[in-house]
């Protein structure tokens, strides 16, 4: 809606987009940092996951542009690879996720275990990423919605032409489109407030597959009245859709495999506890 540059700085045009980008990546640290906090973890623990986050975000955006890339590609073959900067939330989501994981296991199991206890970068790692899935999922969505409001913003990721009431018309554009930009953002917004109330209230340990699903369901729908075309990949479904589907399969086997892994971690807790 308001596609234009706002600001310069070092040469940088800064627009709506960005400013709703980085909001939300600001809600994103500040809750987790809460969250953890409200969670005893240790200083040290939550200094150490943060700064292994803002690089996952970092190389999660680089991969998800790459994806996007290898999406236009496939759609085009005759243009060439081209790295345009686009990108699909989706692909930095998986990109951003391997990325933490990787760097969270080379430090917590290689690198701080060989470090000197006085040395800076030591971390008393006394939680760790068992926890942090409990309610990392409520940081990506609050950080997701606020980057769909920046869509709507930017007038990309928009919907099919409708007639409805909700209708909105972007500039340059000559009928009205549905905002699936601004339905997507109450969603998110939604299930974050879901997510926090079973966490906060109820100490609900599955909340990694409520967003699995939840948000893997909402985006198979909604690629349906979507006018966003990301390139073809699986004959009948979007790219979207098909990552769609692998995240609520995901879903669906996290609550099982995190049931099954965490009734161990209590079993051996209440074996040391009942030894000592």
């Amino acid at each position: 809606m308001y596609p234009n540059p706002l600001f310069n700085i070092f040469g940088v045009d800064i627009d709506l987009y960005a400013i709703m980008v980085l909001i939300g990546l600001i809600v994103c640290f500040i809750f987790t940092y809460f969250a953890m906090k409200k969670s005893g973890y240790s200083s040290s623990a939550r200094d150490t996951i943060l700064i292994i986050g803002f690089f996952a975000i970092a190389l999660g955006l680089l991969f998800g542009s790459l994806v996007q890339s290898i999406y236009d590609f496939i759609a085009n073959p005759s243009g060439g690879f081209q790295f345009t900067g686009k990108m699909t939330f989706l692909g930095g989501l998986l990109g951003g996720v391997i990325v933490y994981l990787g760097l969270y296991f080379l430090y917590v199991y290689v690198i701080n275990p060989r470090l000197k206890e006085k040395n800076i970068f030591k971390s008393d790692m006394n939680k760790g990423v068992w926890e942090l899935l409990r309610f990392a999922p409520i940081s990506i969505t609050l950080a997701h919605g606020f980057g769909r409001i920046g869509c709507f913003f930017a007038g990309c990721c928009g919907g099919i032409e409708t007639d409805m009431w909700f209708g909105v018309q972007f500039p340059g554009e000559l009928h009205k489109e549905v905002p699936t930009q601004l339905f997507e953002a109450v969603f998110l917004f939604l299930i974050s407030a879901v997510m926090i109330v079973l966490y906060f209230k109820f100490h609900f340990k599955y909340n990694m597959g409520v967003y699995l699903i939840g948000y893997g369901v909402w985006r198979l729908l909604i690629e349906f009245v979507r006018n966003d075309e990301r390139g073809a990949f699986i004959p009948g479904l979007t790219p979207s859709q098909f990552w769609s589907i692998l995240m609520v399969i995901g879903g669906i086997a996290f609550f099982f495999i995190y049931r099954y892994f965490d009734k161990k971690i209590e079993m051996k807790k209440a074996s040391e506890e009942a030894n000592q």
